[in-house]
């Protein structure tokens, strides 16, 4: 007798399977990254994202930001139309055209940036916000340029400027052109300095690499959120480097501003009145 023996295969007929449809349930529910609690996510959408258990700040999108810390139906967007090309022919795994088109397609955005103008508390403001969904918010030649004209037209409305940062740094399928960026926008912040109006950056989890090292980390006023990661490169890469074991919560923004690299770390919820306080004192 054999040691082993097959077992006759059951035959499924998939024709009379029914297609599985979408769960009543799906989406209904979020659980918190930190504390593991279950959250109704209507619930948390209402509290800006912001789990009510434990107060962990969770991703948000940008054009709900903008929504809620703008004054209602004060903003007005600016260069939607601008859109990225693929100057190298990039190709990895995939082809860098196709990725934005996939990209554009899925967030219906045409990149990684949202500006445009608008007010909080009644004071005019010149306002970008990093769409990080769209390739993990990185800088390419039409992000810069929107960063740009954020300045720009600050400087031609004679108003404050503000940005809310959230990116993984330079969009690598560019190469140069990408990494050209980070001068333009420091150019663009030299010359909107001149007409004496406050640049507010605001750095939200993560703000790294080549967004971290130009106009994110020049502000006149720089706030972050808690617990946000704010460097240039990951802890990982600086270990590695360096060889050394790094601090605990080392480029969190707790950690910086306790080294005085930022001005103040802000609960989302409260961001709206620190924005419009700041804006009333030097706007």
């Amino acid at each position: 007798m054999a040691w082993f023996s097959k077992k006759p295969r059951i035959a499924v007929d998939t024709q009379q399977q029914p297609e599985p449809g979408p769960s009543r349930m799906e989406g209904l529910w979020a659980k918190c990254e930190s504390c593991d609690e279950i959250i109704y996510r209507q619930e948390l959408e209402k509290n800006w994202m912001v789990c009510p258990h434990c107060d962990h700040h969770h991703p948000w999108n940008a054009r709900a930001r903008l929504a809620t810390l703008l004054d209602p139906d004060s903003f007005e967007e600016f260069d939607k139309e601008l859109e990225p090309q693929d100057p190298l022919g990039f190709s990895d795994s995939k082809k860098y055209k196709d990725r934005l088109k996939t990209t554009r397609k899925s967030l219906e955005e045409n990149d990684a940036f949202i500006s445009g103008v608008g007010r909080i508390g009644g004071h005019p403001v010149s306002v970008g916000a990093f769409v990080f969904e769209f390739m993990g918010g990185s800088m390419g030649s039409v992000v810069g340029e929107k960063v740009t004209r954020v300045f720009e037209r600050a400087y031609d409305l004679k108003c404050s400027a503000l940005i809310f940062s959230a990116s993984g740094g330079a969009r690598m399928q560019e190469g140069i052109f990408s990494l050209m960026q980070m001068a333009k926008t420091s150019a663009a912040i030299a010359r909107f300095r001149t007409g004496n109006k406050p640049y507010i950056s605001v750095l939200l989890h993560p703000t790294t690499g080549g967004v971290a090292a130009s106009f994110s980390w020049l502000g006149d006023v720089i706030l972050a959120e808690p617990k946000a990661l704010i460097g240039f490169a990951g802890p990982r890469v600086i270990e590695q480097t360096i060889r050394q074991k790094l601090p605990e919560g080392f480029q969190r923004s707790e950690f910086l501003l306790e080294h005085g690299m930022i001005d103040n770390i802000v609960n989302r919820k409260d961001l709206r009145a620190r924005l419009g306080q700041i804006l009333g004192l030097l706007g």
